[in-house]
């Protein structure tokens, strides 16, 4: 009994450490499907709104058309300029970071970080682009409450903030269940020291 559990700790580790790299590539359908969204919502609300021009579509939701310059939440949106390159630059580094985790990850159990990771990748890159073409990032979804409304956003800040809440979701609650690379380490240990 003891040597079919430790056989099927042994295949389990094994099955997880087996890298994705070329079946990451399977996730860029959701990349692209989610920056073509994006820039075509983008295009539709350019080619209809002028700059600040609303349109009430329920009570608390209204389409309106923004540009912001600065970060999430128009942070540095008053800066001399330089965060337009700054901005874009850091989500091209960010952006090859995902690249590379996605290609390191192992090829089972990982789906929702996999998920994740490529909605962060498909709303940075779409950003990015904004910030290419436009030189700002173009915002149109407002949801507000009486006179308090929440900084407008677009379909790529979306991806981004449903990326991460699904990293950090898989980082809290299933990387225990998969046995995590730290118990995979403490394993390791436990059975460095039996082998004495």
């Amino acid at each position: 009994m003891h040597d079919v559990n430790e056989n099927t700790q042994i295949d389990r580790r094994t099955d997880t450490q087996t890298i994705s790299g070329p079946d990451s590539l399977r996730w860029l359908w959701l990349v692209g499907a989610v920056i073509v969204l994006d820039q075509l919502t983008k295009w539709l609300v350019v080619d209809n709104f002028q700059l600040y021009q609303r349109f009430s579509v329920f009570p608390f939701f209204d389409l309106v058309r923004l540009h912001n310059t600065g970060a999430a939440f128009s942070l540095f949106a008053d800066a001399s300029g330089w965060q337009r390159w700054f901005f874009t630059g850091l989500a091209t580094i960010i952006s090859g970071v995902i690249l590379w985790w996605q290609w390191h990850l192992p090829r089972v159990r990982h789906r929702v970080l996999s998920l994740g990771l490529a909605l962060v990748l498909a709303g940075a890159i779409g950003n990015v682009i904004d910030r290419i073409v436009y030189g700002h990032v173009i915002d149109f979804l407002l949801i507000y409450i009486g006179d308090y409304a929440w900084p407008a956003f677009n379909v790529a800040d979306s991806a981004i903030t449903v990326g991460v809440t699904l990293v950090i979701w898989d980082h809290l609650f299933l990387e225990k269940k998969r046995g995590g690379r730290r118990a995979a380490d403490l394993e390791g240990k436990d059975r460095r020291s039996t082998d004495r």
